[in-house]
């Protein structure tokens, strides 16, 4: 069902990176969708560089999702419409870190979606009568999430549990843990970058992931929710 609202005000896509030539060679779309501080970038500018190396081949095009004055997740939902609207029916994968992360998730549900990466998602503390942060919109998704086990800004037991809440609904979530990192991810971003450009682009073209991703995805609770991602992680990577 196309989302027929209008986006908030200023929302827009930015440039498309990666695949070259007529909108026909595109053949799946990656939304980046960053944090709430520009200060702060964490590791979406070279994951954005990565996917636009490793993916452009195969028709993978890039864009960053420029926020308006309202919800991120509506923007994010605003954005997979205008995917369609640009290149048809092609997968779309929704990349965000912090508050984009959160978004990512939330907006999972838009039919255009196949999969979601979030870098240490800011999700909120909840009380006990708070509704927990929903996870119905992530069936039939590919889900990772990736995140810093010294985090000091978003507690990263938070998406622990909402992993948990995911794989009882969805067996495709998975979740990686930087051992030592904190919320930018900046200690090993190397190897963060590396295992999000092997999910998004196994998950985008249906392809095989490295052995580590393809363990976790079959791994039960809690071992494939808290995978350590292993230092010098991408240097020898081989699919399958």
């Amino acid at each position: 069902m196309a989302h027929d609202a209008p986006p908030a005000r200023g929302a827009r896509l930015g440039r498309a990176a990666g695949a070259t030539g007529s909108v026909s060679t595109v053949s799946g779309v990656v939304l980046l969708l960053p944090g709430a501080s520009r200060l702060s970038p964490g590791p979406v500018r070279p994951l954005a560089r990565a996917l636009a190396r490793a993916g452009a081949a195969d028709g993978l095009v890039t864009h960053q999702v420029i926020h308006g004055a309202g919800t991120r997740e509506r923007d994010a939902e605003w954005a997979a419409d205008e995917v369609v609207r640009l290149y048809g029916d092609v997968p779309v994968c929704l990349a965000g870190y912090d508050a984009g992360g959160r978004a990512a998730l939330a907006a999972a549900g838009h039919e255009a979606v196949n999969s979601v990466l979030a870098l240490a998602p800011s999700l909120p503390r909840q009380s006990a009568e708070d509704s927990p942060e929903p996870v119905k919109q992530l069936s039939g998704r590919r889900v990772l999430i990736v995140h810093g086990t010294n985090d000091a800004r978003s507690d990263p037991e938070l998406s622990y549990r909402l992993a948990t809440r995911a794989k009882k609904a969805n067996r495709t979530t998975c979740r990686f843990e930087v051992h030592s990192d904190g919320h930018g991810l900046r200690e090993h971003q190397d190897e963060v970058v590396a295992l999000s450009v092997d999910f998004v682009l196994g998950s985008v073209f249906s392809g095989p992931y490295s052995r580590p991703v393809t363990d976790a995805l079959a791994a039960p609770p809690p071992l494939g929710l808290r995978m350590p991602l292993a230092s010098g992680y991408g240097r020898s990577l081989r699919r399958g």
